[in-house]
């Protein structure tokens, strides 16, 4: 059985990169990091753990990077700094300087585990995990933002290509500015592989058209729980196609998931997810899905 090989977004969960929280977050200053008034960081280590024990009870291995008071907080966000295909790891260069160090603790990582590296975004391109999104097998969209930029696309475009992926770059708005944290996946959510939660205002169209040509149904999160979480009620980890774990707290999002389908699961993460600006999807790196 392969070790690793990840070309999209909701097949079965078998293996992951995670980062628990310790010393890092509970030294952390919350202003440095931009953590809202929810942050507490015993609950978080708590809220953290519950999360952890409903990825284990799905059956998935998780591949751990321990927290060793390293001072890099959102590091326990391990879905931004590399990328997973089926022909081995991609290591990011992430857009925000604070997380400037975490793609090498992903490299090493790999290294540990017995996964390749398959390339390097280098300066000056930027990319971040959380603006890249497998539409299918051989279609990677990344969003072009304050994270991720033209010239990280290209790298990617350069290492895929002779695997036949196409990698395509949509323009992101501006919205709250470059401190707040717009990715691609802050809007949209693959649930299973012809089923997305979206927040439709701000979908690129071209992109909205591109999942519209795919047979992919677009399921639209209500505007207030999106306003209410920024984005977070959108965080949605498929753990297989249809079976989802989210933040507790945005029923009507919930609702409309299980109207199409879905059996979802929920853990509290106001102390964790809301405070910190990152929900399940960000907290893991599918490293194996099939």
């Amino acid at each position: 059985m392969s070790k690793y090989g990840c070309q999209s977004m909701s097949l079965p969960l078998q293996r992951v990169l995670m980062r628990g929280p310790k010393g890092s977050l509970l030294n952390a200053d919350a202003k440095q990091w931009h953590y809202g008034l929810t942050f507490d960081a015993n609950l978080a280590l708590e809220q953290y753990q519950a999360f952890r024990d409903l990825v284990l009870a799905c059956g998935t291995a998780i591949i751990d990077i321990e927290d060793v008071n390293d001072g890099l907080a959102d590091a326990m966000f391990t879905h931004d700094p590399s990328l997973m295909s089926d022909h081995g790891a991609i290591i990011l260069n992430m857009g925000k300087p604070l997380r400037k160090a975490e793609p090498e603790l992903h490299e090493q990582a790999y290294i540990n585990a017995g996964i390749p590296i398959l390339g390097r975004v280098q300066a000056p391109g930027q990319i971040e995990g959380g603006d890249c999104i497998w539409l299918d097998q051989n279609t990677l969209v990344v969003g072009r933002g304050f994270r991720s930029n033209q010239a990280g696309i290209e790298q990617l475009q350069a290492m895929l290509a002779p695997y036949g992926v196409d990698v395509l770059g949509f323009d992101l708005p501006v919205w709250h500015g470059a401190a707040a944290c717009l990715h691609l996946m802050s809007v949209i959510s693959p649930l299973a592989p012809d089923l997305a939660l979206i927040h439709a205002p701000l979908v690129p169209t071209a992109l909205y058209q591109l999942m519209q040509s795919k047979g992919i149904e677009l399921i639209e999160a209500p505007n207030d729980e999106f306003l209410a979480s920024s984005g977070l009620n959108l965080n949605v980890l498929p753990t297989a196609p249809k079976d989802c774990i989210m933040i507790d707290g945005f029923p009507a999002t919930k609702a409309a998931m299980e109207a199409a389908g879905c059996t979802v699961q929920i853990f509290a993460g106001d102390a964790l997810c809301i405070a910190c600006e990152g929900g399940p999807t960000c907290l893991t790196r599918p490293v194996l899905r099939a």
